[in-house]
């Protein structure tokens, strides 16, 4: 009986180390002291992110042993010139959305939009001019 009393199991643990991603996607492989596969792979919320082979990435480690473990995260790029504490940029290898603290919203790369599009409040309807004239 009074061994029980001292064995106890081992407490959660959390651990972060950076590994390379092997297998990319939504469910990851990456290396970090040895390769794992099928990582989940979490963001902020809102965001939804799969990494890019052979990037570094954050591999969190929890629960007793450190078995459990998930891809969190990248190394920032550089913020673009300009940016301000508080504002956000979303960059892709192809363009970025970056929300600026004045309410501009910057668009860069091929934009397409899909659905309705209201200006200040108003449908959007595309000017016809010169359209017309050419018939």
């Amino acid at each position: 009986m009074w061994i029980s009393r001292q064995m106890k199991t081992a407490p959660p643990t959390a651990d972060a180390d950076l590994g390379v991603t092997t297998i990319a996607g939504g469910s990851a492989g990456v290396v970090t002291r040895g390769e794992v596969r099928s990582l989940p792979v979490y963001g902020p919320g809102g965001y939804i992110w799969m990494p890019e082979s052979g990037g570094t990435v954050l591999v969190i480690k929890g629960g007793p042993g450190g078995e459990e473990q998930c891809v969190a995260g990248t190394r920032q790029q550089a913020a673009p010139e300009g940016m301000q504490p508080g504002e956000v940029c979303i960059q892709s290898p192809g363009g970025s959305i970056f929300l600026k603290r004045d309410g501009t919203i910057r668009l860069r790369g091929n934009v397409r939009l899909e659905g309705t599009l209201t200006v200040n409040g108003q449908p959007y309807t595309p000017c016809q001019c010169g359209e017309e004239e050419s018939k």
